[in-house]
Parts: C-alpha cells; structure tokens; sequence
C-alpha cells in the first residue's frame, strides 16, 4: 500500500510512511496477545474484519493530519488499506486452530469465512522445532509469491514518478 499510495519520490523514501503502512499491516495480530489475558484464542475474530480497517483508517488521517503530516488522509487511507491486506491474506491460507476462518465483515456480521481452496500455509503457534522448520516453510512460500507483487507495484510507481526511486545515478536509473 505504501508504493501505490506514495504520490512523489520523497513519500516513496520515506521510512516513517514504510513503517507506517508496514505497522498498519500488522497491527491486526495483536489480538494474539489477549490469550495472555484471559487464556482463550481471540485471534481471527473483531480484529481482522473490515470494521477495523476501517477504523485504522480514519484514526490514522486523524493523527497523521494533527502531526502535520503531508496528505495525511491518503497516508490514512493507506494505513486502512494496508490493514485490509492482512485479514485478506489470513483468509486466504489453512487454518488449523478454531473457530476456523475470519471475522472478516464485523462488525456488520459475527460470521467466520473461509476460502475453500486456501493458497496459503497454516503457521504453527508453538515454539517446537518442528513448528518453527513450518513456519519457515510458510513463511518462504508467502515471500515467493508476494515479493513478486511487491516488485511488480514498486516498478510500476517508479516509472510513474520518473524512474527507479531506490538507486539515483546507478545503471538502473539511466
């Protein structure tokens, strides 16, 4: 999200928008903290629906605009976006531990959805050596066929901005 959202080369440069659409992205998960609290899993449920993209998404422009941030409610819908992202790939693989599937229209439906032919693999949520060798596993897979899009949006907003954005000067550039 961050590539397609950068509307210059210094947005595209700039780690403070990388971490926050990267943050965003990831903030779902931290629904995997709560077993600590009350030792049930509350991963997959509220948090990974389209009700907190949403919510990420006005609350980000909202800060991003009281910080002063340049095209804080792009930098805001980004954020929203790159939050979406993460429920849609967590739709998309195995999922192993119940309730199996996302609550991915909460809060306008308490309903879990699965896709039938998931393209992703399960992650393991135990620290055993068998666990961690999957997880790598899963991990290299989502990279083979993720990266390729993210090189794919990265070329693409490049050339629209005038040019590879990541090496000025190099062979790449000329």
């Amino acid at each position: 999200m961050h590539v397609l959202a950068s509307r210059d080369r210094e947005e595209l440069r700039d780690r403070w928008r990388v971490g926050v659409t990267v943050g965003a992205a990831l903030l779902a998960d931290v629904d995997l903290a709560f077993r600590f609290v009350d030792g049930r899993n509350h991963h997959s449920a509220e948090s990974h629906g389209i009700g907190f993209a949403l919510l990420t998404a006005v609350a980000g422009g909202l800060v991003f605009r009281l910080l002063g941030w340049r095209h804080a409610f792009v930098l805001g819908l980004a954020a929203g976006l790159a939050y979406a992202t993460h429920p849609l790939l967590d739709y998309l693989n195995v999922d192993t531990n119940p309730p199996i599937g996302i609550m991915a229209l909460w809060p306008f439906s308490p309903a879990y959805y699965k896709f039938p032919w998931p393209i992703f693999m399960d992650i393991g949520r135990t620290l055993t050596w068998t666990t961690v060798l999957h997880n790598a596993v899963a991990g290299a897979w989502e990279a083979t066929l993720l990266l390729p899009l993210l090189w794919a949006a990265w070329r693409w907003r490049s050339r629209r901005l005038g040019g590879p954005a990541w090496r000025e000067g190099s062979r790449a550039s000329r």
